[in-house]
C-alpha cells in the first residue's frame, strides 16, 4: 500500500486530492498487466470500466481515419492517465483508439469510483476538463471526437462539397480558337466539340474571353450580326480561375462573387480544364449553393426579404452538421452580397446609368466576409474625379442611388447602421481623390479617436462596378504605407488593447447584467483578435480582409509562427461558430431578436473551459502587440 500511495502523490490529478483520500483511493485501485502488445480500447467503440493509471510501459494511443491511418499520435508513459476525459465527456466512450505495450502495467480505478471523486473534489474534476478544452482547440483533434448527427440532420445533400477539392472532379477539355475566327466558325467548333462555353485567345495566344450559346443568342443572333465578323467583337469577360487544389466550395463560392457561370482549373501556372457552374450545382438540389442561385433570380424585394428570412434555419443546419464556422460565414456574405447586387442593379435600372464610374465597395464584418445574423450596412461609393462643373451633379446622383439603395436593403433585413457608415450618409460617398485625402489624413494625422471612428475602413472589400477605381485605392494604400507610420500604427495597436477578455483573476468570467442575466458581449470578445490581425496585416501592407486569410498570410511570411497561427484561428472561429449558433437559435427556435450576449451559466463545463483557454490565448497575444507596436512612442 505505501508503495502506491507514494506513487499516487506524484500522479497529477492524485496529487491535488487529500492525503486522507489517497489512502481510501489506493484501496479501490485493481492493478492490470499485459504481457504482450494488446488494443485494448477502439475509439468512440469501447467503453471503458475505469481511469487507468500507466506505473510501467506505456499507452500508444492515436485517431484513425476513414483510411485507417493513425492521427495524432501520443504516448502515455508512467505517471500518467487515460480514460478521464473519455468517462466524463464522451458517454464512457473512449475517444482515442489504445494500444498497450508490452510490458506495461496499469492500476485502474473503477469507473464509479472516478467519478464520485470529481463530484467531491472540484480540482480534480477540473483537470480532466482543463485538458479537454485545450485539447478541443486543436481542429484537427476536435475534428475525430465531434460526434456524427444522424442522416436525418443533414440539410446538404453532398457531405463531400466541402472536403472534395477539384482535382477529383472531371474538368472539361478547354476548347479555344483564336479572336480573329468567324463567329460562324466559332459557334462550328462548339458544336464540334459539344460544349456550350468556347474560349478565345489574343494574339499571344493567351485566353482572353469566352463565347457561351447565350452570347450567340444575344449579341449575334439577336442583333443580326454579321456572322462573318470576327468571335472577338462579341467575347465576353472576365475571366476567372482557381487552382486545381482548391475545394468544390470554393470553386462555387467564387462563381457567385464573380457572376460568372465558367471557371477556368489552373496548375502550375497553366489551364488544364474548366468547370460549369450548372454541373457543379445539378447535384446539389438541396445544397446553400442552390439556396443562393434562387436568391439570385428573385424578381421582387418582397422575394429577396422572405429569402432572407430563411438564412438562420439553413445557418443552424449547417452548424449542426459540422460545417466550419468560416464556411458558414462565406454562405452568409456571399447570400448578402447577392441580395446587395439585385437591389443595385434594380436602382441602376430604375435611376437609369450612373453619370461616372463607381464602386459599391463594403466594409466591417461584411468587408471581412465575417458576417453573422446580428448585421448591418456598412458600404461606401468611390466615383470617379469629374470636371467642376459636373461635381455638384454627379454627387447628386449618387446620394440619391445610395439611399434607394440602402432603404431597400433595410426593408430587406440587412439594417441601416447605426454608426451611420453607409453610402447615404453625405461623409461616405466622393470622389476618388477625396477618400485619397481621407486615408492620408487617418494615417498622418492618428489619435486614439480617428483610428477607433475609421480602422473599419481598413477592411473595405469591392463589391459592385469599376474594379480598376478600388485598385487604384489600394496602390495608393500601398505607397502611404511605405511611409513613417508609427502613430499611425501605434493607436491601431492600442485600439486592439481597449477590450480585455472576460476573465477574472481567479479565472472566473467577467459579466454584466443584461436583463435577468449576467452576460458578456461575444463581439468584443471577438474584436481584440479582429484588430490585432488588421494592425498587423497593415504593416505588413496585406490587403486581403478575411481575419483567417490575413492570418495565413501573416503565418506564410513569418510574421506569427504556425503554433501562434493555429492558436488564433481556431480561438477565432471556435466564438465564432458560438456566436453563429446562437444567433441561428435566437431566430429560429426562440423567435426572438438575435444578440452577442452570451451567459456562461448556459454553457457546459466543456465550453467553459474551452473558453477560459481560448479568453488566454487571446490575452497572450495582446500582450504580443503591445511589446511590439505600443513602444514604437
Amino acid at each position: 500500500m505505501d508503495n502506491r500511495l507514494a506513487f499516487l502523490k506524484t500522479v497529477e490529478p492524485f496529487s491535488l486530492l487529500p492525503v486522507e483520500v489517497l489512502e481510501g483511493v489506493v484501496d479501490l485501485l485493481q492493478e492490470v498487466q499485459y504481457s504482450k502488445d494488446a488494443l485494448i480500447y477502439q475509439q468512440d467503440v469501447s467503453k471503458l470500466r475505469g481511469l487507468d493509471i500507466i506505473v510501467e510501459g506505456e499507452y500508444e494511443t492515436f485517431f484513425y481515419d476513414s483510411e485507417q491511418q493513425k492521427r495524432l499520435p501520443e504516448v502515455y508513459g508512467p505517471g500518467t492517465c487515460y480514460g478521464g476525459m473519455s468517462i466524463l465527456l464522451n458517454k464512457k466512450r473512449s475517444l482515442r483508439t489504445v494500444l498497450a505495450h508490452k510490458g506495461t502495467k496499469v492500476l485502474s480505478l473503477p469507473r464509479r469510483d472516478f467519478r464520485a471523486l470529481c463530484l467531491a473534489y472540484e480540482p480534480f474534476f477540473h483537470y480532466f476538463t482543463a485538458r479537454y478544452g485545450q485539447r478541443m482547440l486543436d481542429e484537427e483533434y476536435a475534428h475525430f471526437v465531434k460526434p456524427t448527427p444522424a442522416p436525418e440532420q443533414n440539410f446538404i445533400a453532398a457531405d463531400q462539397l466541402y472536403s472534395r477539392r477539384i482535382e477529383t472532379l472531371e474538368a472539361r477539355d478547354i476548347v479555344s480558337c483564336p479572336g480573329t475566327t468567324p463567329i460562324y466558325e466559332a459557334a462550328q467548333r462548339m458544336a464540334a466539340g459539344k460544349v456550350s462555353c468556347l474560349f478565345v485567345t489574343d494574339e499571344a495566344g493567351k485566353i482572353a474571353g469566352y463565347v457561351t450559346d447565350i452570347t450567340l443568342r444575344d449579341n449575334v443572333v439577336a442583333r443580326q450580326l454579321d456572322a462573318a465578323r470576327p468571335v472577338s467583337e462579341v467575347t465576353d469577360t472576365p475571366i476567372v480561375s482557381i487552382r486545381r487544389d482548391a475545394y468544390v466550395y470554393e470553386a462555387i463560392l467564387l462563381m457567385f462573387q464573380t457572376k460568372t457561370r465558367y471557371l477556368l482549373v489552373e496548375q502550375g501556372g497553366e489551364y488544364v480544364g474548366f468547370l460549369s457552374r450548372n454541373k457543379l450545382l445539378s447535384d446539389l438540389a438541396q445544397s446553400p449553393f442552390m439556396f443562393i442561385q434562387a436568391v439570385k433570380l428573385a424578381q421582387s424585394t418582397r422575394e429577396l426579404k422572405r429569402r432572407w428570412g430563411m438564412v438562420p434555419d439553413m445557418v443552424n443546419q449547417l452548424l449542426s452538421r459540422g460545417v466550419k464556422p468560416e464556411i458558414v460565414n462565406q454562405v452568409i456574405t456571399t447570400v448578402a452580397d447577392t441580395i446587395a447586387l439585385k437591389v443595385i442593379e434594380g436602382v441602376l435600372a430604375e435611376q437609369g446609368p450612373a453619370p461616372a464610374k463607381f464602386v459599391f465597395m463594403v466594409l466591417g464584418s461584411e468587408g471581412r466576409k465575417e458576417q453573422t445574423l446580428v448585421t448591418d450596412q456598412d458600404n461606401a461609393i468611390i466615383y470617379e474625379d469629374k470636371a467642376n462643373e459636373q461635381r455638384e451633379l454627379v454627387r447628386e446622383y449618387f446620394l440619391r442611388f445610395a439611399t434607394s439603395v440602402s432603404d431597400q436593403l433595410n426593408d430587406i433585413g440587412l439594417h441601416f447602421c447605426s454608426g451611420g457608415f453607409m453610402a447615404k450618409n453625405p461623409k461616405w460617398t466622393h470622389s476618388l481623390s477625396h477618400w485619397k485625402r481621407n486615408y492620408h489624413q487617418w494615417m498622418s494625422e492618428s489619435n486614439a479617436e480617428t483610428v477607433m471612428k475609421f480602422s473599419t475602413f481598413f477592411d473595405c472589400r469591392y463589391l459592385y462596378g469599376e474594379a480598376s477605381i478600388m485598385e487604384e485605392l489600394r496602390e495608393f494604400l500601398h505607397e502611404e504605407l511605405q511611409g513613417s507610420l508609427d502613430r499611425f500604427l501605434f493607436f491601431m495597436a492600442k485600439n486592439a488593447l481597449q477590450y480585455e477578455p472576460p476573465l477574472t483573476f481567479f479565472r472566473g468570467f467577467r459579466t454584466f447584467t443584461q436583463g435577468t442575466q449576467q452576460v458578456f458581449d461575444l463581439k468584443k470578445t471577438m474584436s481584440p483578435i479582429v484588430d490585432l490581425v488588421r494592425v498587423y496585416a497593415l504593416k505588413n501592407q496585406i490587403f486581403a480582409t478575411n481575419t483567417g486569410e490575413r492570418l495565413a498570410l501573416l503565418r506564410d511570411r513569418g510574421v506569427f509562427t504556425a503554433k501562434e497561427y493555429e492558436e488564433l484561428l481556431q480561438a477565432y472561429y471556435y466564438l465564432m461558430g458560438m456566436r453563429l449558433k446562437k444567433q441561428a437559435r435566437q431566430i429560429s427556435d426562440d423567435h426572438t431578436a438575435p444578440t452577442n450576449y452570451l451567459d456562461p451559466k448556459q454553457l457546459t463545463q466543456v465550453e467553459q473551459v474551452t473558453l477560459k483557454e481560448i479568453f488566454k490565448v487571446i490575452s497572450d497575444f495582446q500582450l504580443k502587440i503591445k511589446v511590439g507596436f505600443t513602444k514604437m512612442l
